[in-house]
């Protein structure tokens, strides 16, 4: 193949897998960015998954969840690097800041781990310090009980149900 205007002597080089996982990622993340939910959702496949520290979700809840989020958030705003883009996956690294309950400064960096099929997100697995997020978050119990598991599924349950998304298992 080669472009036109060139007198034909120079080749076009398609695009890789690669850069388009790139070009997907960049644009779940600028959606983010913009807090544009609806453009988020529209990234994820109708079976994609989500899991989190907080979260364990599928399909349409995921949507939900990230409006729900991205509504609530005060003083929010999101930088990221995409770490890895290869064929069908990547990693990305992001810091969210914002206001928790629109009082408490949140830094949470956050490591994504997603895995897509024809354009679309179909698992994503977020790690974050959830001991470190509690504290910020949640002030002294955060940083009293964070770290233990009991808390940790009380704090799930406690945003799903205020998401009115399911609770993880």
């Amino acid at each position: 193949m080669t472009a036109e205007g060139d007198g034909g002597n120079r080749e076009v080089v398609p695009p890789t897998r690669q850069d388009e996982t790139r070009e997907v990622l960049t644009r779940l993340y600028d959606a983010m960015a913009r807090r544009d939910p609806q453009a988020m959702a529209a990234l994820y496949a109708p079976d994609a998954s989500f899991e989190d520290p907080v979260f364990r979700l599928s399909g349409g809840d995921i949507g939900r969840m990230w409006t729900g989020l991205l509504t609530r958030a005060r003083d929010f705003n999101v930088s990221y690097t995409v770490a890895q883009a290869a064929s069908d996956r990547g990693v990305v690294e992001w810091t969210a800041r914002y206001l928790f309950g629109g009082k408490r400064p949140v830094t949470n960096v956050i490591l994504s781990e997603l895995s897509l099929r024809e354009g679309q997100v179909v698992k994503q697995v977020d790690q974050f310090d959830f001991p470190r997020w509690a504290s910020q978050a949640l002030g002294t119990p955060g940083a009293l009980f964070g770290r233990f598991e009991w808390f940790r599924r009380s704090v799930s349950a406690k945003a799903a149900k205020g998401l009115g998304l399911p609770p993880k298992p």
